[in-house]
């Protein structure tokens, strides 16, 4: 561009000189012809002025080229400005993409070192659990190769028990062989006219001692019927169908899941979503006690057999015993990791407890001592537990639809059945211990033989649908009715005899979630979505 200007200053400079050079003769050639010029210097002149004036177009048409080479290359100039203008922003862009390029790449060497720092810390907490798993699969064979041989001891033991005992039996046989002999000896050898009434007076004594411990034996196994006057004895009472809603009470804020009655008494407890524990005259409806304490929503409870203690278990993973009279909280039982959803006492001693809680535990707790003595694992969650009579096993409803018994001193699983094709929601044991109610989410309600767990009979219904997985159905007193609430808010009473609907009662505006049945024979208290309880007559 400099050089295009240089060059046309110098074209002008040019033409200015030989303007001037020229101008002379301009001048002469304008002016009036002198007589005294002479002809040669005029025709000298002419010449020159054509030559000058053909030197200056020439010199216009070169001025007009250099001027269009001017305007030509303008216009390139403008063009390549542009061009530069775009190709500089270009390049920034560039620049700008280059850097930002490179924060993410150094953003991405950053994350990949960190990467691969937590991929060596997870390496080697791999190789720390596959280490422990080595020693513990190893601990495992162990255990099981001396579980083998102990269980071979013991095989072992029982036949040589065996055969001591088929020996005993035939020593003794021999020893009352030889009896007989010498008895039958004595008498023909006797002269007393009564001996023979002397035997038999003997033989009937022998039998009457026979008979009262069979006697014995059959009223501590009766289911219930007996009537005793020691402290803890069960009342018997024949259960009747309720049709009326006699007390409607507005008991918990947020729902009530869990209700039941003291022991030969009309008092009603319930556990809500609000962690408080009530107690009710069900004659009034009024309440009289209420208990505090609970850190979560009261999923389940249980009282002992002297109506003293009352035990909840919540959400907050942990179990509360209140002593009823002071109401206060006498243990707070701690050791489950996740929510309490059942728990029972035994119906022996009143010292030993039972809970399990979404954590696929099921611990075994002694209130006198106040902390766990057993605790039994299994890889499905359990919704439902109860006591067998005799103290010694328990039964545990699952979320995978079976039934177990344990046995709670070696923690051992005696049987187990599928009882639910979905989750067990509930239990409920007989009076007599020798049936065990179950509900399910598959809306179905079985009677099982607590011996044998065989199924003796399966309650259903039309429009019966389970609320919840912690839906608590009941057994009557008499063992007579089964009694179970809906997610419509109905509570339909089975007859166990044909396993049919009797009664249907609508009174709940709310899924119902719990029944208890007093085992005064009446009433029946149901508690529903909405807090609300129940008592029917």
């Amino acid at each position: 561009m400099e050089a295009i200007k240089h060059a046309l200053k110098a074209l002008r400079k040019r033409h200015l000189l030989e303007e001037g050079a020229h101008s002379p003769a301009f001048i002469a050639l304008s002016r009036p012809i002198v007589s005294q010029i002479t002809e040669a210097w005029l025709l000298d002149l002419c010449i020159r002025g054509s030559e000058w004036k053909e030197k200056a177009e020439n010199l216009e048409v070169e001025l007009q080229q250099c001027y269009k080479a001017q305007s030509r290359l303008s216009e390139q100039l403008v063009v390549e400005v542009a061009e530069s203008r775009a190709s500089k922003a270009l390049v920034q862009e560039k620049e700008s993409m280059i850097s930002e390029l490179q924060n993410e790449l150094s953003q991405a060497r950053d994350e990949c070192s960190r990467l691969a720092e937590l991929l060596e810390e997870k390496t080697k907490a791999l190789e720390l659990l596959i280490s422990e798993h080595q020693e513990v699969k190893g601990q495992l064979e162990a255990t099981t190769l001396r579980a083998d041989n102990v269980e071979a001891e013991n095989k072992i033991l029982i036949d040589r028990w065996m055969l001591e005992k088929m020996k005993d039996a035939e020593r003794l046989n021999e020893d009352l062989a030889q009896k007989s002999v010498k008895l039958k000896r004595f008498e023909s050898r006797s002269s007393i006219p009564d001996l023979p009434r002397a035997n038999a007076i003997y033989e009937d004594m022998l039998d009457r001692l026979k008979g009262s411990n069979i006697q014995l034996l059959a009223r501590q196994q009766v289911d219930g019927v007996v009537r005793q006057s020691e402290e803890g004895a069960e009342y018997y009472v024949e259960s009747t169908i309720p049709t009326i809603c006699k007390q409607r009470i507005p008991a918990h804020e947020g729902g009530c899941a869990s209700i039941l009655f003291e022991y030969n008494s009309g008092k009603l407890v319930s556990g809500g979503q609000d962690k408080a524990v009530k107690m009710w005259d069900t004659n009034t409806g009024s309440l009289t006690r209420t208990l505090y304490g609970s850190l979560g929503t009261v999923l389940d409870m249980c009282i002992t057999h002297d109506n003293k203690s009352v035990i909840a278990a919540s959400s907050a993973n942990n179990l509360y015993v209140w002593d009823v009279s002071s109401g206060r909280v006498r243990h707070t039982l701690t050791g489950h990791v996740d929510k309490v959803c059942a728990v029972d006492v035994s119906k022996v001693s009143n010292r030993n407890v039972v809970s399990a809680a979404y954590d696929r535990t099921i611990k075994v707790w002694d209130l006198q001592k106040g902390y766990c003595v057993n605790t039994l694992i299994f890889h499905s969650n359990c919704n439902a537990l109860c006591f067998s009579m005799d103290g010694q096993t328990i039964c545990s409803g699952h979320v995978d639809g079976n039934l177990r018994l344990w046995d709670i001193q070696t923690g051992k699983l005696l049987s187990e059945v599928a009882a639910h094709s979905f989750a067990v929601t509930s239990l409920s044991l007989s009076r007599s211990g020798n049936v065990i109610l179950s509900s399910g989410r598959d809306n179905l309600h079985n009677l099982f033989d607590m011996r044998t767990l065989e199924i003796c009979a399966t309650l259903r219904g039309n429009g019966n649908r389970v609320a919840s997985n912690w839906s608590r159905s009941c057994l009557s007193p008499d063992d007579g009715y089964v009694a179970g609430g809906s997610a419509d808010g109905s509570v339909h009473i089975w007859s166990v005899t044909n396993a049919k609907i009797v009664s249907t009662l609508k009174e709940h505006t709310s899924p119902v979630l719990c029944c208890s049945w007093s085992n005064l024979g009446k009433p029946l208290a149901t508690s529903d979505k909405n807090g609300n309880i129940c008592v029917w007559s």
